[in-house]
């Protein structure tokens, strides 16, 4: 018997990255950000203890490469001035620039680059919590470094306190140094200039800027090298758990979707509409109402003790059959 091929094949399309949705998520994600370093205030001598190890440890392994650098900077404003500058606002200014760029120029990797960037910073908040450190600005003067931001304050848009607008250095967690998050994010941006960016000049601005964000932060005694050490690790970490957050983000929006989505109608069949012969995929031949109840048209005609023919085949649909 003759069958049609109904079966229909598809593949979904993926889901397309709009800016209105894109923006409030990042906003949402600098925004727990900056309160839990606000929140989360850890004590000041724990955090001071903290700094103190690190800075011993590093002196053990001859890594304390923060002190030459500091007095550097103190040293020369023509080096510390601009470095205060580069700490102060670069990670809120090429960060964002680069999540743009991507989102309109290379879309395929933004997803997955959103999602490393922002698994590594919810990381680091966690290092914040755990691990409250007293950054090398704020030691005792015995120590021997100098905070570059207050000393130079006068020349930027931050206060005394912190890198922060003047008059806001109070609302922030200065006891966050471990990650440094601003190597991380630094580091981010390198990799992904280094590989989308496509010309010779935005590889040498991949290594860059990371290298010298390192610098910066210890030249201007924000942060430890084990600090700027820890900001990589964490993207690293970040790198290896983005897939599985990438994974779960989907089956979150199939789950929510598959409850939400409206379900489609069933089409209902009128009262005087003629229900169909054969269902499926199967198709009826001529003069065959009911597969394997075909009727001749040149049958033959009752003979002695024959039974009565079935109604003719001329007889419309809805003609009765004889019993048999």
């Amino acid at each position: 018997m003759p069958r049609t091929d109904s079966a229909r094949t598809g593949a979904a399309s993926p889901t397309r990255l709009r800016w209105w949705t894109e923006l409030p998520l990042l906003l949402l994600v600098y925004a727990c950000y900056s309160t839990g370093r606000l929140l989360v205030r850890g004590d000041e001598s724990t955090a001071v203890d903290h700094g103190l190890a690190i800075l011993r440890f590093e002196k053990s392994l001859w890594l304390n490469a923060e002190h030459p650098l500091n007095r550097l900077f103190t040293r020369e404003p023509w080096i510390g001035v601009p470095a205060d500058f580069w700490y102060a606002s670069l990670h809120y200014l090429v960060t964002p620039a680069i999540l743009i760029w991507l989102f309109r120029s290379r879309a395929v990797h933004y997803r997955a680059a959103r999602a490393w960037l922002m698994t590594s910073t919810f990381i680091g908040l966690i290092g914040f919590t755990l691990l409250p450190t007293c950054p090398p600005r704020l030691l005792d003067a015995g120590h021997g470094f100098v905070d570059t931001m207050a000393q130079y304050s006068s020349y930027g848009w931050w206060g005394g306190q912190a890198s922060a607008p003047r008059g806001l250095g109070g609302m922030t967690n200065q006891y966050a140094a471990m990650p440094s998050l601003h190597v991380g994010w630094a580091l981010w941006c390198g990799v992904m200039l280094w590989r989308y960016g496509g010309t010779r000049t935005t590889k040498v601005l991949g290594v860059a800027y990371p290298l010298i964000t390192t610098i910066v932060v210890m030249g201007t005694a924000n942060h430890y090298f084990l600090d700027a050490a820890a900001g990589a690790a964490v993207m690293g970490l970040g790198l290896l758990l983005a897939p599985l957050v990438i994974r779960n983000a989907d089956r979150a929006r199939a789950w929510i979707t598959a409850r939400v989505a409206p379900v489609a109608p069933v089409a209902t069949r009128s009262h005087g509409a003629e229900a169909p012969i054969v269902s499926g995929e199967c198709q009826t031949s001529p003069r065959e109402r009911i597969p394997r109840q075909r009727e001749s048209v040149f049958g033959p005609g009752p003979g002695p003790g024959a039974e009565p023919s079935t109604a003719s085949a001329d007889a419309g649909d809805g003609a009765a059959a004889a019993a048999r």
